[in-house]
């Protein structure tokens, strides 16, 4: 008796498991074809599938609100604690500094809270926010107002009387925030 080749044997497993996978998708697709309950219970499982991965998406979504609720409190608190300058020069200078560190981490992906806060920054020595907010909202990506939509609605400080003259895609977020909603939509 003489023995079988290596490669021999690896051929014929291989070609034994493709008869096989082929033979098994035939059964399944004449199954699925002819009989009903079994399509029902694909459907089933199909719906069942659907509905848990969405469950899942709204639970990843409603920690990233959460993780990023959090964040952007705790950089608006970070950012109230390290203070603001008080004299015109610095105020002028340190607006500069935070607008243009703005612009540059609002280019960067991911980086929407960090760009927010220079922004926020910038916004906080302002002599008339409101005005900058309708410069801001021509000009700042929207998922970087969005964020500082969310910063100024944590910090009543920031007076946004008089916001809305311009119309523009982050106003009724902000202005609803602060109770001064002007019925624009977007």
């Amino acid at each position: 008796m003489s023995s079988l080749r290596p490669t021999t044997v690896i051929a014929t497993t291989i070609g034994i498991s493709i008869v096989g996978f082929l033979g098994y998708a035939i059964y399944f697709d004449h199954r699925r074809r002819t009989d009903d309950e079994f399509r029902r219970e694909l459907k089933r499982a199909a719906r069942r599938d659907a509905r848990t991965a969405r469950s899942q998406a709204e639970a990843d979504a409603e920690a990233n609100a959460a993780s990023q609720r959090n964040a952007v409190r705790a950089a608006v608190d970070a950012a109230k604690a390290e203070g603001f300058p008080s004299d015109g020069q610095e105020k002028e200078a340190y607006f500069m500094e935070q607008v243009s560190e703005g612009e540059m981490a609002s280019q960067q992906p991911n980086n929407e809270v960090e760009a927010a806060l220079c922004f926020y920054k910038a916004l906080k020595v302002y002599p008339t926010p409101a005005d900058l907010i309708n410069i801001y909202d021509s000009t700042v990506p929207k998922p970087v107002l969005d964020v500082l939509a969310d910063m100024i609605a944590y910090d009543p400080s920031i007076s946004v009387r008089g916001f809305g003259s311009g119309g523009g895609r982050k106003e009724n977020r902000a202005g609803s925030a602060h109770g001064s909603h002007h019925g624009v939509d977007d």
